[in-house]
């Protein structure tokens, strides 16, 4: 069964720094697809981040030079390092598989990670 577990997320001030993880379980191997998510209040879900099995990345605008999503095979383990957090940042973080080359996700969701960024 397949299991998505983030953590690390947190409180702190605009212009700092945080790391998500997403711990993968239940996969056979390394070859899936992970999306980072986030969505706000009254806000809808956006895609941040992606990582397909070779390891490519692909980024929202709004998170360009900021944000790097990164995978641990090894570990099992994505992970989002996001620097010169901005307060627009604050929201729910969530990790969910996707189709490769695309944001849609299997229906595979961790629970998520708040972040929260002040002024």
């Amino acid at each position: 069964q397949v299991q998505l577990v983030e953590s690390g997320g947190g409180s702190v001030q605009a212009g700092g720094s945080l790391r998500l993880s997403c711990v993968a379980s239940g996969y056979p191997d390394s070859n899936y697809c992970i999306g980072w998510f986030r969505q706000a209040p009254g806000e809808e879900r956006e895609g941040v981040a992606a990582i397909e099995s070779d390891g490519s990345a692909r980024y929202a605008d709004s998170v360009k030079g900021r944000f790097t999503i990164s995978k641990d095979n090894a570990k099992n383990t994505v992970y989002l390092q996001m620097k010169s957090l901005k307060p627009e940042d604050t929201a729910m973080y969530l990790c969910a598989e996707i189709y490769s080359g695309t944001w849609y996700p299997f229906g595979y969701w961790g629970q998520g990670t708040q972040v929260t960024v002040s002024s």
